[in-house]
């Protein structure tokens, strides 16, 4: 089960530090790999993308662009589409209070302002693998839909009519068989059937992950993510059967996934303890979420609130859940969280598929810089300046001052020339 650190013991301090550098990912280790695979793509295209597709997924597609997804879309069941419709509905009105209408003002004689237009095109990238995640579609398509992204691409290997009917609803135009390193390659610079894309966002492997790390430069990613991880703060009124399934429902994602608790006694984590042996026994993919707890699992009793508070922040996590007797207090107390979990009766799970924001959230401890992903990753500013005459005029001093400062007497002229 999980590995217990009490407070003020010697472990629990250096457990502590080690824990929030959890996102060192070790991406060195498949980046020689990668870097062939994306080498490859970039010189050979869809031949080398069908080629790796073969290797590593074992198939073969007829084609790497899926020309008739719209049709096979309509395979899956009314009360499928139904559920998706209703998610997808729930993102997108979320998504809409995004929206970033730029600005302008102006000030003696000098206008200024920011003008915020979409990007032109974009991949998003849906894992395959141990799950299959049309919520994912809705959460990482959706939002650049709302900013008005004209060309959607959705990544993806195989994709089956649930994934399908998730790109319809969430406005994605073309749909790639394509997944791993090859994709983002494919995507980041183009092939004879594809064209390239100015931005891949979504989650996926290591080798997705690296392969995102270095083609940043050539398009935009939305950042590094590592394995999925919840942190549950839990006090003494927390219902321990709640907490651990709370934690089971991160750590069935993958074996790699980070479910940890903070609790304020060792008699409240030796109970979710037991809740959690419990329900693993009963759990369909105990087979992932078993290496998971034991190996990734940790829990850390604090003293009181303050140092729960304390936990939580340096951990910085993916997901926080907030089980104590008011969440909003302790919220105060945190900097870093990618969402924020409310309460006794809001499971993580409600993030994950029709709460209305996006899923695809920093992991890793990543929450200190990083935000959830959302209509402003689909967008490009530009800085608006416009000087009438008299405020040149007025200026021009100033600008020669600052600009013979540093040197540069072809910007001093530049603003004196002027009359």
């Amino acid at each position: 089960m999980l590995t217990i650190y009490e407070y003020a013991k010697p472990e629990y301090e250096q457990a502590l530090t080690q824990l929030s550098r959890r996102g060192d990912a070790d991406l060195e280790r498949v980046e020689p790999q990668v870097r062939e695979i994306i080498r490859r793509v970039r010189e050979e295209g869809d031949s080398a993308l069908k080629e790796f597709t073969l290797r590593f997924d074992k198939r073969e597609p007829a084609s790497v662009v899926v020309h008739d997804w719209r049709q096979r879309a309509q395979s899956v069941s009314a009360a499928t589409r139904n559920a998706l419709a209703q998610a997808a509905e729930r993102v997108r009105r979320y998504h809409e209070h995004q929206r970033d209408n730029g600005f302008r003002y102006t000030e003696g004689g000098i206008e200024l302002g920011q003008r915020v237009r979409p990007m032109k095109s974009v991949a998003v990238y849906a894992p395959g693998g141990k799950a299959r995640y049309p919520s994912t579609v809705l959460m990482t398509a959706i939002p650049a839909q709302v900013a008005g992204v004209r060309r959607i691409v959705l990544l993806t290997p195989n994709p089956e009519g649930e994934v399908l009917a998730a790109a319809e609803l969430a406005g994605v135009t073309e749909v790639v068989d394509a997944g791993g390193a090859q994709a983002v390659a494919a995507l980041a610079y183009g092939t004879q059937s594809i064209a390239r894309v100015d931005k891949i966002v979504g989650p996926g492997n290591l080798y997705v992950t690296c392969a995102k790390r270095l083609v940043f430069g050539v398009c935009d990613i939305d950042g590094i993510a590592g394995p999925s991880e919840i942190l549950v703060v839990a006090d003494d009124v927390a219902n321990p059967a709640v907490v651990a399934a709370d934690l089971l429902s991160q750590a069935e994602h993958d074996e790699a996934a980070y479910p940890l608790l903070v609790t304020l006694s060792r008699k409240q984590a030796d109970a979710v303890c037991r809740e959690l042996a419990a329900q693993l026994e009963q759990l369909p993919r105990r087979a992932i979420a078993t290496p998971s707890v034991s190996e990734h699992g940790f829990c850390f009793v604090a003293k009181d609130l303050a140092e729960a508070a304390r936990v939580a922040d340096l951990l910085a996590p993916e997901h926080l859940s907030l089980q104590v007797r008011d969440p909003d207090a302790m919220l105060e107390q945190i900097g870093a969280a990618g969402a924020a979990f409310m309460g006794d009766y809001t499971p993580e799970a409600a993030g994950d598929y029709a709460a209305g924001p996006s899923h695809v959230l920093p992991t890793g401890g990543a929450a200190r810089f990083g935000s959830p992903l959302g209509v402003y990753d689909f967008v490009v500013r530009t800085s608006l300046i416009r000087y009438s005459k008299t405020a040149i005029l007025e200026q021009q001093g100033l600008l020669a001052e600052l600009a013979r400062m540093e040197g540069l007497e072809g910007h001093a002229r530049a603003s004196l020339i002027r009359k």
